[in-house]
């Protein structure tokens, strides 16, 4: 599933990130690279322990506590530390699939990535280039969103970023590990649960068929469900 989620951030949480991250020091991209990407990679990062990402990923992870979509289409057991790119004339990320697992930095504990995210920071009309491109069964997507929206999707998808020919391109990127393991799953009760919220809006949430649908919902959640 590829899922896009708008307005994640308000606009004065964004415009309190970029002053934030604008304002600390950047350096090479490849921190946080496995042997593959960092072949692939060119571009600039904020230090993962830096006060400027803690902060401001501070900000994002609030962010996404309160986002009833997020919630619903990734299911998180564990979100890893938001990170922060950017990418100015000339620089990009060649094809490349996201590392299946990555240490969390706040418990040291491994997790598996099911999904990537990426939260877009800069106006997409401020930059040329620096589509995110995402290749999946269904075809090759190419995404570049408004500052605040972000775009969610599996982490197992070949994936690049195309090379910026204008101004800067900020992002904030970050893997979740899923309660349900499968991505077919995981749409499935994505749908199930979009299904239910709209029929709810029609008929009232007290209906018995929203009652029924909501039960089985969950006892699915229950089968998939891995922790």
């Amino acid at each position: 599933m590829l899922l896009q989620i708008p307005e994640v951030l308000s606009p004065a949480e964004l415009a309190e990130v970029r002053r934030i991250i604008d304002a600390a020091p950047w350096t090479d991209g490849n921190a946080t690279s496995g042997f593959q990407a960092a072949l692939a990679k060119r571009n600039e990062q904020l230090a993962l322990d830096g006060a400027a990402a803690k902060a401001a990923g501070a900000i994002v992870t609030a962010a996404l506590e309160r986002s009833a979509l997020f919630a619903s289409a990734a299911l998180p057991h564990t979100v890893l530390a938001p990170l922060f790119n950017r990418y100015g004339a000339g620089h990009g990320f060649a094809n490349h699939v996201d590392n299946a697992i990555r240490q969390n930095p706040a418990t040291g504990r491994r997790i598996r990535t099911d999904l990537s995210a990426t939260l877009f920071l800069s106006p997409a009309e401020s930059y040329d280039g620096g589509e995110l491109t995402i290749e999946d069964a269904y075809g090759v997507h190419s995404v570049k969103l408004e500052a605040g929206d972000l775009v969610l999707y599996p982490a197992t998808s070949l994936h690049h970023v195309t090379p910026v020919t204008r101004g800067v391109r900020v992002a904030s990127f970050f893997w979740i590990q899923s309660l349900v393991r499968s991505d077919a799953h995981r749409t499935a009760l994505f749908d199930m649960d979009v299904a239910i919220q709209r029929l709810g809006q029609a008929v009232g949430q007290g209906d018995a068929s929203i009652v029924s649908l909501t039960g089985t919902y969950h006892n699915l959640l229950r089968l998939w469900a891995e922790t």
